[in-house]
């Protein structure tokens, strides 16, 4: 891990999303992962995304976000790893009131992607950062619309692979950006870490910029 005295800038990820390392990389961030241990719930983990009856879209990706943040923060003292600053976000996919999360297998896929299919549908990714004893919190809203996709289009792309593990069953940056009409808001994000509310929830830390 990091020597608190390396190198700055640098920050713990809690996420085991490569696209948000990746993207806090290319922002000039060093970035080490602060992800669950073996011996820690997982099952508890995995509860913590799920929504609540009736629950707004926004509102459940920041209280999301948020749990995420508070169960990453004891493992810096468990392990005994130089404190620093937390980041932690979660990106989901709305259609109206409806929430799309990752898809449970190949055929969950197909059905969200069937749903999404010629429709305007809305991405939220909430941003949580924990620095010193404080929190802030940002969100991002996006618009995306996809063409109408043919059923064995849809399946020729769920056969990739690419939509599993991914909120709402596709990745903007892969193959489903063919059948992306266009967008409105933040292309990163979409992704899954909006660059100007990541930057903003930085600098109000008084965290050094790249």
């Amino acid at each position: 891990m990091h020597d608190s005295s390396a190198q700055a800038p640098w920050l713990y990820l809690a996420s085991q999303s490569p696209r948000r390392r990746e993207l806090l990389a290319q922002w000039g961030w060093r970035v080490e992962l602060l992800l669950p241990e073996a011996d820690e719930d997982l099952h508890a983990l995995e509860a913590l995304e799920q929504a609540r009856p009736h629950e707004a879209p926004a509102r459940y990706v920041q209280r999301v976000t948020r749990l995420k943040l508070q169960a990453a923060l004891p493992r810096l003292e468990r392990r005994g790893w130089p404190p620093g600053p937390v980041l932690c976000a979660d990106t989901t996919v709305a259609l109206g009131r409806k929430i799309f999360g990752k898809p449970a297998d190949a055929a969950h896929a197909v059905q969200i992607l069937q749903s999404l299919a010629g429709q305007r549908h809305q991405v939220l990714t909430a941003v949580a950062l924990a620095h010193q004893g404080q929190v802030w919190q940002a969100l991002s809203r996006s618009t995306v619309e996809f063409a109408p996709w043919g059923a064995a289009e849809i399946e020729r792309y769920v056969a990739s692979g690419e939509p599993l593990g991914k909120a709402g069953a596709y990745a903007i940056q892969g193959r489903a950006s063919q059948w992306i009409r266009r967008i409105s808001g933040s292309h990163s994000g979409i992704v899954g870490l909006p660059a100007y509310e990541t930057a903003q929830l930085l600098r109000a830390a008084g965290l050094a910029q790249p």
